[in-house]
């Protein structure tokens, strides 16, 4: 791999990396594919059924929040959280072009061998 492709490649692993940390909790998952579903949901609508309190669905809330996976939004006295879809995306390009890039290496070591 060349010097300019492994740096493209450090930029775009550090750019990613915290939404990769915020998505590697058990909860926060859970708490992303309620909310993928395109519906605003307040904390005590997310708390319903939890076995965790509302100050604990907040802080996870806040760190999905803190990598734009979330965004809350006023709704009077309550804030309601919606999904975007936008940091995942961004993933998603990302282990595409780590895929291709084994995919590739994978390659040139079947010729090799068959050589």
């Amino acid at each position: 791999m060349s010097r300019k492709l492994r740096s493209r490649t450090s930029a775009r692993q550090q750019t990613r990396a915290p939404v990769f940390a915020a998505l590697g909790d058990e909860t926060r998952l859970l708490l992303v594919a309620r909310l993928s579903g395109g519906q605003p949901y307040s904390i005590s609508q997310l708390t319903q059924g939890s076995k965790l309190t509302r100050q604990a669905i907040t802080k996870h809330l806040r760190v999905l929040e803190r990598v734009g996976i979330v965004h809350s939004v006023r709704a009077g006295r309550e804030s309601r959280f919606q999904f975007d879809p936008q940091p995942i995306e961004g993933m998603k390009e990302y282990l595409d072009f780590v895929s291709k890039q084994w995919d590739e290496a994978l390659s040139r070591l079947k010729a090799f061998v068959e050589k």
